[in-house]
């Protein structure tokens, strides 16, 4: 009795967790489609690998490590000429990267090695010269490196997907991250591939500048002319595109006052200053509102450059100390003050991106492949109906009403545990159908040879089922490591189809050895008593 209430609670409650209680047709497709989370290849949208630019990591990271050189040597009073870098270009010239440290006091040179080896142990010290040094990372710290930006850029374009509302995205590093720093992108249902590649592939590295007091200049050939060619060291010419005073080129500081890891929040609103207008306000960290306040009241007088991916946004004059606020002026409409903000919001990508490989998948098709894989499935559910009616007479009752069970668990599952269902997850759900029936063959037959050695119909139930036990056991425990190693080392629709396989086959377990057991007791247990077995 007990156990016939638990098969019955396991089937309403599955049930329950596929359709809800619908009181319409159209409710129940609803909860249907609510409840099952289909993928990108039944649903439609967007396949996207994308290639995280490390070696711009790596230049950001040296930007950083000379102005934080420059601020220990000048608290050591160690009198250092100038700093430079070289700039690769290439993800392959990442291991390139290096900083030149030029005019160092000799009198104080053991002072500023031993500064290195303290405070800066991820960089290797050469000397060039008796005043001259270079840091080259070394490789333990530039695998480490490429290994944090890329998951930091799988972290900040998950951030970035999920505040846009998309339903069941899939963000993961795809192969090798040191070697390749890839990263794959699933949309399933998104209809605007082309925003989200744009709110996705914003760098939105954000970097506050000191401006030199030389400029503006019309073109970038004029600045470097203005210059002889030469530019001072630690300095870069931008442009500034505006489409209020015209813009210009401007001669800043590549090291900046504040990034945006000094971000805390940001947000759109109209610019006061020009109606019609948007703007994105930000909002600083403690720490760096520190750093820009001492930097602000330093430089009054001057000007500093608000820089977003390596083009100037805006220019102004310090008037006074700034401490914790700012703005981004100048944008085109809403919709770019909107992702503006939300990509300072969800952080800046560590470094660029390169789109590798896209590829669209129309919603057409995804109907097209549920119909072939639903068509696929009953075809072959119905074809085991037959066989096993036919092979195992009644008995084969027994093993179609647990093979119905164990397609509504396993469906039930997915739903409960939000799981998305891949056209390799059908493929999963077709393999249990098989991987079930083999069960029931199993038990189905070891009853018949108990019967054939003269058993009793209960004894050779109860056999049939003791014997089979442990080879059913053996098979699905070998099947389910293996299904752990796809969803270990798989991507998405690997993984879609090991967990889908993996639950059916728990399922299977309940439904072959507990649910066809009741079946068989319920039939054994009449007041009439059973003298042939229909097997």
């Amino acid at each position: 009795m007990i156990k016939t209430v638990v098969i019955i609670a396991t089937v309403l409650i599955c049930i329950f967790g596929v359709i809800g209680v619908p009181r319409s047709v159209d409710q129940l497709k609803a909860n249907i489609g609510r409840n099952i989370h289909l993928g990108l290849d039944l649903r439609g949208g967007s396949h996207l690998v994308l290639q995280v630019q490390v070696q711009d990591a790596a230049k950001t990271q040296a930007d950083q490590t000379i102005e934080a050189l420059r601020e220990d040597t000048r608290s050591r009073n160690i009198i250092v000429g100038g700093y430079d870098r070289n700039d690769p270009q290439t993800l392959e010239a990442t291991d390139s990267i290096q900083i030149n440290v030029h005019g160092v006091d000799q009198a104080r040179s053991q002072e500023f090695r031993n500064l290195v080896a303290e405070k800066y142990p991820e960089w290797n010290l050469t000397p060039v010269n008796a005043t001259d040094y270079r840091l080259n990372m070394k490789p333990t710290s530039l695998i480490e490196l490429k290994r944090n930006t890329v998951e930091q850029s799988v972290e900040t374009i998950k951030k970035r997907v999920d505040a846009l509302g998309l339903v069941e995205p899939t963000v993961q590093p795809y192969g090798d991250l040191v070697s390749r720093s890839e990263i794959l992108v699933e949309l399933p249902g998104e209809d605007d591939p082309q925003h989200v590649k744009g709110v996705i592939g914003a760098t939105a590295q954000l970097k506050i500048v000191s401006v030199m007091k030389e400029g503006p200049w019309k073109t970038k050939e004029e600045a470097l002319s203005a210059k002889g060619g030469i530019l001072p060291l630690d300095s870069e010419v931008l442009e500034y595109v505006s489409s209020v005073n015209g813009g210009g080129w401007y001669l800043v500081k590549r090291s900046p006052v504040i990034t945006g890891q000094d971000m805390r929040n940001a947000r759109m609103s109209t610019d006061s200053d020009h109606p019609g207008r948007w703007e994105t306000n930000f909002s600083l960290s403690q720490d760096g509102a520190r750093r820009f306040e001492r930097f602000t009241q330093a430089n009054i007088g001057n000007q500093l450059a608000v820089v977003l991916d390596n083009q100037i946004r805006s220019v102004a004059t310090i008037e006074s100390a700034i401490s914790d606020q700012g703005r981004i002026n100048g944008l085109a409409s809403q919709e770019e003050a909107s992702d503006l903000a939300l990509v300072l919001r969800t952080g800046a990508l560590p470094a660029g991106i390169k789109y590798e490989h896209e590829r669209t998948i129309g919603p057409s098709l995804g109907v097209d492949s549920i119909r072939e894989g639903i068509y696929s499935g009953l075809a072959g559910l119905a074809a085991v109906i037959v066989i096993m009616l036919i092979y195992y007479k009644r008995s084969g009752i027994n093993a179609v009403l647990a093979l119905l069970l164990n397609t509504i668990i396993l469906i039930a599952a997915l739903a409960y545990f939000g799981a998305t269902l891949t056209l390799p997850g059908i493929a999963g759900i077709i393999l249990t159908v098989g991987m079930a029936v083999d069960s029931n063959v199993l038990i189905f037959e070891r009853i018949r040879e108990e019967l054939r050695a003269g058993k009793t119909i209960p004894a050779a139930v109860d056999a049939g089922f003791g014997k089979a036990w442990w080879t059913i056991v053996d098979t699905h425990v070998t099947t389910i490591v293996s299904c752990l190693f796809l969803f270990l080392f798989g991507t998405g629709p690997v993984r879609g189809f090991a967990v889908t396989l993996v639950i059916g086959l728990c399922a299977n377990v309940f439904t072959a050895v507990w649910v066809s057991r009741v079946i068989f007791d319920w039939e054994l247990s009449g007041r009439r008593q059973v003298t042939a077995l229909s097997i």
